[in-house]
């Protein structure tokens, strides 16, 4: 392949810098971090920087609601 051909397969088709084919992973579904549960999104676990975290979440959400 010379460059002009090169080039011109690159413009077609784009660069893929490939990770390869993604395996499926078991996991998928499941929460992995204590952040992303209930307890801790709502800061119903006791911590006082979780309930503020919580306050600003719940600030966020209602900002452009009616």
């Amino acid at each position: 392949m010379t460059k002009e051909e090169e080039f011109a397969y690159i413009l077609e088709h784009g660069i893929n810098f490939g990770r390869g084919a993604r395996q499926p992973n078991e996991n998928e579904g499941k929460v992995k971090t204590k952040a992303k549960k209930k307890q801790y999104i709502t800061g119903a676990h006791g911590s006082g920087s979780a309930k503020q975290k919580a306050k600003y979440r719940e600030q966020r959400a209602n900002r452009h609601k009616g």
